[in-house]
């Protein structure tokens, strides 16, 4: 099974069946030692974007936000069978323009990472698309707050929705023990979990 290793703050850690990594928003946290195959970075903020911590393969893939949304339209992209597909991601403090999520297929697996946002127009489509994970933010400072990020969840009806990104300090156990999400697991810094299909 691939799995998430939830680094802290918005970042995480994808690993493959095959082995294959895929960091998304470096930053916090340890276990950037395995070689990355794709980076994934939403945004330019200083919490989101340290793709020097990231150990890289020669040919490592990296994707932010101006690839994501270049052309002015947001963007599909194929690295070897793990398919990304940029949405939006906004709020008072993010611009739409400069900030994107991804959907990631991984070995069938769906996930949503939703990097810096509030609820998204485009969120009513996703119910849809049969997401396996979603991960969404719930600071309630740079980002919604648990209340709009339960909303969320319920929108975007994925199997397994978790909080991230919150107040620095704060204990991710109880504030996702707090959140009104449905399916919520609660995972915290550290922690690797598989991902089921």
């Amino acid at each position: 099974m691939p799995k998430l290793l939830f680094q802290g703050h918005g970042s995480y850690r994808l690993t493959a069946d095959d082995g294959r990594v895929a960091y998304v928003d470096p930053y916090k946290g340890k276990g950037y030692d395995k070689p990355a195959d794709l980076i994934l970075v939403t945004h330019q903020h200083s919490d989101h974007n340290r793709i020097d911590l990231c150990a890289k393969k020669p040919d490592c893939r990296i994707i932010t936000n101006e690839e994501a949304l270049a052309g002015g339209k947001h963007n599909s992209f194929d690295i070897d069978g793990i398919l990304v597909q940029a949405v939006e991601a906004k709020n008072k403090n993010h611009d739409p323009k400069l900030c994107v999520g991804y959907i990631i297929t991984l070995d069938g697996v769906k996930i949503y990472a939703s990097g810096d946002t509030s609820l998204t127009k485009q969120m009513e489509t996703f119910a849809g698309l049969e997401l396996d994970y979603a991960l969404f933010p719930g600071d309630g400072i740079f980002n919604m707050g648990l209340a709009e990020a339960a909303e969320c969840a319920r929108l975007v009806g994925a199997k397994h929705n978790i909080i991230i990104h919150l107040k620095p300090g704060e204990s991710v156990r109880r504030k996702a023990e707090k959140w009104g999400a449905p399916n919520k697991l609660i995972v915290e810094p550290g922690d690797e979990i598989e991902l089921e299909r």
